[in-house]
C-alpha cells in the first residue's frame, strides 16, 4: 500500500458530500501529513474537475476522491408521491417548491473519466462495488482503489473485485451508511467488532471509519489493526470545511444522533431534528429519488439557518469536535493517539 505507507500521520479525511468537503480542507489535511479527500457525490463532472484543479493549486500532497456507486432499482412511485404529499406543507411554509424525484447514477461513468484524467492517489467508492473494468482501468492509471464496507460479506466481495484497501465503516459513523444494500437488517456493526471480523476474513489494509473524534479513538482503531482512521465529523467545525452555520451550531451541541431516511431516502446518521422526528417513520427507501425531492427544501433551510429542515450528518461523538484549523485538528489527533498508545503500553508493562 503505497499511499497509506507514505502518510506522515495515519489519518484520512473522510469525504463528506453536500458541502463540508472542500479543496481547502483536503489540502490542509494533506499538508499536515494525512490524506485529504474530495467528495464527488452530487457534483457535476465539471465541478469535480474544478475542485481537483483548486486542490492542486493549494497542495502537492497526495489526495483521494470518493464516488457514489449507483445501482439497485427505482423505488415505488406511489411511495415517493405519498412522501412528497406529506412534505408539501413543509415546502409551502418555507416558500419553496419540492424537487422532482428521479433515479440516476450520479454521473458515475463521467466522474470515473475525470479520475482517469487527473489520477488522484486514491479513488474510493461508497454504496457498492465499482465495476471490474473500472477497478482495472484505475489501477492501470496508478490510482489505488478503496471500497467502503460494513460487514465481512461485503469485505470479501470487495477483495474479490480487486480493491487495494477497505474502508470499514462502523454504525457510529455520520452520514450515509456505506452498505451495498440499503436495508435496516444490514445496518451494520460497531466499528471495533467490524474491524476484528473483517480482518479475520481478508488480508487487505483496513481504514477505520466511525466515531473517531479524539486521538484516543484513533489509537483504539490502530491498536485493533487499522492502518489509518478515517475522520469526518471531527473536521466539521474547521474553518476550511464548507459546513453550513446551522450545522456548525448543531454539531457543537450534545443532541443525540439518529439513523434516518427522512432527507435522502437512504439510511444516514445525523443529529436529530424536527423533520426527522415528524417524517422519518413515513420516509420510503428511495434513494436518490428522495434526495432530489428534498434538495430545494434543504438548500433553503441552509441559506436561512433553519436546522430543523436540513440533514445534520454527524457521527455519534460529534459533541467532542473542536473548532480549530484542519491542520491543527490533524496534528492534535495524531499527538493524542501517540500519547494514548504510549499510556496503554505502559499499563501493559506494569502487569508483566
Amino acid at each position: 500500500m503505497v499511499v497509506l505507507d507514505e502518510l506522515r500521520v495515519p489519518i484520512v479525511q473522510a469525504p463528506m458530500a453536500g458541502g463540508p468537503s472542500t479543496p481547502a480542507l483536503a489540502a490542509a489535511v494533506g499538508e499536515a501529513g494525512g490524506l485529504g479527500f474530495l467528495a464527488a457525490g452530487y457534483l457535476t463532472p465539471e465541478r469535480l474537475r474544478a475542485d481537483v484543479d483548486a486542490l492542486l493549486a493549494l497542495s502537492t500532497a497526495p489526495f483521494g476522491v470518493n464516488l457514489f456507486v449507483g445501482g439497485g432499482e427505482p423505488a415505488d412511485p406511489a411511495a415517493i408521491s405519498a412522501y412528497a404529499t406529506r412534505l408539501a406543507a413543509e415546502a409551502e411554509r418555507a416558500g419553496v417548491a419540492l424537487g422532482t424525484p428521479r433515479f440516476d447514477d450520479d454521473a458515475f461513468a463521467a466522474k470515473v473519466e475525470v479520475l482517469l484524467a487527473v489520477r488522484p492517489a486514491v479513488a474510493s467508492f461508497t454504496f457498492g462495488l465499482p465495476p471490474r473494468d473500472v477497478v482495472e482501468a484505475l489501477r492501470r492509471a496508478g490510482v489505488e482503489v478503496w471500497v467502503t464496507v460494513i460487514s465481512p460479506e461485503e469485505a470479501r466481495a470487495a477483495a474479490a473485485c480487486g480493491a487495494d484497501a477497505l474502508v470499514v465503516q462502523g454504525i457510529e459513523a455520520g452520514g450515509h451508511r456505506g452498505t451495498f444494500v440499503d436495508d435496516e437488517t444490514a445496518a451494520g456493526l460497531s466499528l471495533l467488532p467490524a474491524l476484528q471480523l473483517i480482518a479475520a476474513e481478508v488480508s487487505l489494509p483496513l481504514v477505520a471509519a466511525g466515531g473517531i473524534a479524539t486521538g484516543q479513538a484513533l489509537a483504539a482503531v490502530l491498536a485493533a489493526g487499522a492502518r489509518a482512521g478515517q475522520v469526518g465529523t471531527a473536521y466539521l467545525l474547521s474553518a476550511e470545511a464548507g459546513t453550513s452555520p446551522a450545522q456548525r451550531a448543531a454539531t457543537a451541541t450534545d443532541t443525540p444522533t439518529v439513523l434516518t431516511r427522512a432527507f435522502s431516502g437512504r439510511l444516514a446518521r445525523g443529529i436529530a431534528n424536527r423533520l426527522h422526528e415528524e417524517h422519518a417513520a413515513a420516509a420510503p427507501r428511495a434513494y436518490p429519488e428522495i434526495h432530489h425531492l428534498t434538495a430545494p427544501l434543504r438548500a433553503h433551510a441552509r441559506a436561512v439557518g433553519d436546522a430543523d429542515l436540513i440533514n445534520l450528518w454527524a457521527g455519534e461523538a460529534h459533541r467532542l469536535v473542536l473548532a480549530l484549523p484542519a491542520a491543527e485538528i490533524t496534528r492534535w489527533l495524531a499527538d493524542e493517539a501517540r500519547a494514548a498508545l504510549d499510556a496503554a503500553a505502559a499499563r501493559l508493562a506494569l502487569r508483566r
